[in-house]
């Protein structure tokens, strides 16, 4: 037996880190035969964002996921990644949720449970826990790993303790950011191992450039599992390659016994599969010390990015990477890892966009008030009285949270029958549903259709998924798009621009004389970009009107008609697929009165305040952000109060509340389940 053994991540962790998590179980299990002859540990292939990602943006069921992968890997080991009561959701659910979650797990094809609590709670464990022992699957308990004051190894040490007493076979340090250096993983593993002796495995991301030489100290130390990554999926804000660590322990005595060339045929495999998801790879790709300060996880960079994009920030980038370290700080310095990681680093996209804790997501109220366990540190005592306020609460929680969650299984399954309009609804249908309650429903409609392809026919574009496919070199690549049952022509110049124009014989929208306008969709998803026209500018039909930059390519928006430009989205935002971007007034109609201006670009905390109208009888509530219009506080045609909560806005994963300016009679102007732009009028109150 090897004294050292490799857990690869290449089926989770790496392409959550490199690519959004968006790799489909089809680019999986054509190699799966050589991943489970290669002798590892285990295979990590399921949990942390998987599920969410399946659902969300691949239209895969997760568990038929892990019922394939099982069957392909019978030889090998499958490890998943469970957030303590948080499971794979963003909230805490109730023990007999968390019990039916790990027993279909387990019976679906998980053989090893990586449980972690992103505060290092150990409470939060012992649901998960005495669910997993029940199932005889191997419990492997994780640390969190964070770098403040209050995070030495004296007390990792002590934690590791707390983790062996309440039930685990195994432990895991979890650097979910690259923080851990060597000598220091040297004095940690050992600091561990004298006061337990369960086998250590050490999980460090390559984000900041330590982690070969992390993994390699920890192995001296006696660490006895080390995660890698496949090296075609290895590096920048994933982890250190498979084979470069097989190689450093060749000949020692700790050799892991593993044959480079299987490896270097597996690496070949993902070399060719990691093509398909250009569009989503993140611009992190070699070492970033800025994350030994803002602590953001691999997982989340690439998210982050994606996030700021949509809220037309891109070039906040860096403030928001040093807000992080303050809302750490401030919310008693949590590890920064999932859900943790993204409840901070949201708060810290709100402080840059609007003013320090100007605005709350309602998951940041949460765990100021206690709702998500114990943080390690005090925390700042203002942030932490807002937040009661905003919950209507006297004190924070001291106790474990759960206990405050009623069995909730029985309602959760009349809600999947109802939704799905049966009388007998799977488990795991059961489970998607109360994971994801607002992504499930939609993801149950066309789970028929199958997979998202990212593997396109050539010349057709699918406007929903997009494609990574590309022009060949120095040629123009051509697709069609069908936007409204009107085909446009997709142009691909090998510069990278892209036109955009109805086909031949293709039925665009057409204005007359007297008609009211002809609305221009946004073809693809995507942030527009610049406008070309002036707002109210006289075009004719082909002119250039606006510019749509989508899958980093620029989309050159054309008129279908003459008339009169007016644009119905400000510069710097992001679109949805057919989501009108701008419509072209005919004979006799005049453009609105008010409006934004188009060269002001990307929202701001100022450009974001409300809008009267110009004879005063209403004022205008804009989307501070662009997210989706999650659900209404009051009804139709209330009366509110200013201050009052009218609207909640999903953004960027996190809850945020969208409050009354004035007093009067609200009027809702987008519905309920709708993307929206920043600073798209959401209401108006008279």
């Amino acid at each position: 037996m090897p004294k050292v053994r490799l857990t690869d991540l290449v089926l989770r962790d790496a392409h959550q880190s490199l690519f959004a998590t968006r790799m489909v179980t089809a680019d999986m299990l054509p190699v799966c035969d050589k991943l489970d002859r290669a002798g590892f540990f285990a295979l990590e292939a399921w949990g942390g964002a998987t599920f969410d990602s399946c659902i969300r943006f691949l239209n895969e069921d997760p568990w038929e996921r892990l019922k394939k992968l099982k069957a392909a890997l019978p030889n090998t080991k499958i490890m998943m990644l469970l957030r303590g009561q948080n499971l794979l959701g963003y909230r805490h659910y109730a023990d007999d949720v968390v019990a039916k979650f790990v027993e279909y797990a387990a019976k679906d094809g998980v053989d090893i449970f990586r449980i972690f609590d992103a505060v290092n709670d150990p409470r939060n464990f012992k649901a998960a826990i005495d669910a997993a022992k029940k199932t005889g699957k191997h419990i492997q308990a994780a640390i969190s790993y964070a770098v403040t004051p209050f995070h030495t190894i004296e007390k990792y040490a002590e934690l590791a303790k707390q983790y062996a007493d309440i039930g685990a076979d195994s432990l895991c340090i979890k650097d979910m950011s690259g923080l851990l250096k060597p000598y220091v993983a040297y004095d940690l593993v050992r600091a561990i191992k004298k006061v337990t002796d369960l086998p250590v495995e050490i999980h460090s991301h390559a984000t900041t450039g330590m982690s070969v030489a992390t993994l390699t100290k920890a192995a001296e130390a006696g660490a006895e599992i080390l995660d890698t990554v496949i090296s075609s999926l290895s590096m920048g804000t994933s982890h250190s390659p498979t084979e470069t660590m097989v190689e450093i322990f060749r000949g020692t005595e700790y050799d892991t016994g593993l044959d480079t060339g299987l490896l270097l045929e597996i690496a070949a495999y993902f070399r060719e599969v990691r093509k398909n998801y250009k569009q989503f790879e993140s611009s992190f790709l070699g070492a970033d010390t800025r994350i030994l300060v803002s602590q953001v996880p691999g997982g989340m960079l690439s998210n982050l990015e994606s996030q700021l994009k949509e809220q037309g920030a891109s070039d906040k980038i860096d403030a928001v990477l040093k807000e992080i370290a303050v809302v750490q700080k401030d919310s008693g310095y949590p590890p920064l890892v999932t859900p943790t990681s993204q409840i901070v680093g949201t708060q810290a996209v709100f402080n840059v966009l609007f003013g320090r804790y100007n605005r709350l997501s309602g998951e940041f109220q949460d765990l100021m008030a206690g709702k998500y366990g114990a943080c390690p540190a005090p925390k700042n005592p203002d942030v932490v009285k807002k937040a009661l306020e905003a919950l209507k609460m006297d004190k924070e929680i001291t106790h474990r949270p759960a206990d405050d969650i009623l069995p909730e299984y029985d309602k959760l399954e009349g809600e999947a029958k109802k939704l799905l309009e049966t009388e007998t609804v799977s488990v795991e249908d059961v489970l998607t549903l109360a994971m994801f309650p607002k992504v499930a429903p939609g993801f149950f409609k066309k789970r028929a259709e199958g997979p998202v392809v990212f593997k396109p026919e050539a010349g057709t574009l699918s406007a929903q998924a997009g494609s990574s496919a590309g022009p060949a070199p120095g040629q123009a690549a051509r697709y069609t798009v069908n936007v409204n049952g009107a085909n446009y022509n997709v142009v691909v110049a090998p510069a990278g621009t892209v036109a955009v124009a109805p086909a031949p014989g293709a039925s665009a929208p057409a204005v007359s004389a007297g008609s009211a306008a002809a609305v221009i969709p946004a073809p693809v998803a995507g942030t527009v970009l610049r406008y070309v026209a002036g707002e109210g500018e006289e075009v004719a039909s082909g002119d250039t009107v606006l510019i749509i930059e989508s899958m980093k390519m620029e989309l050159e928006i054309k008129s279908t008609a003459p008339g009169k430009i007016h644009f119905l989205v400000p510069a710097g935002t992001q679109v949805a697929s057919q989501q009108p971007v701008a419509e072209i007034l005919g004979a006799g109609v005049s453009l609105p009165a008010a409006g934004f201006d188009p060269a002001a670009g990307a929202a701001t905390a100022e450009a974001a305040s409300p809008v009267s109208a110009p004879d005063g009888a209403s004022t205008v509530i804009p989307a501070p952000v662009a997210g989706t219009l999650l659900r209404y506080a009051v009804n139709e045609g209330a009366q509110v109060a200013s201050g009052d909560t009218v609207v909640i806005i999903e953004s960027m994963k996190m809850e945020l509340e969208i409050k009354a300016t004035v007093s009067g009679t609200v009027h809702f102007l987008v519905q309920p389940g709708v993307q929206i732009a920043s600073q798209q009028p959401i209401a108006e109150i008279g």
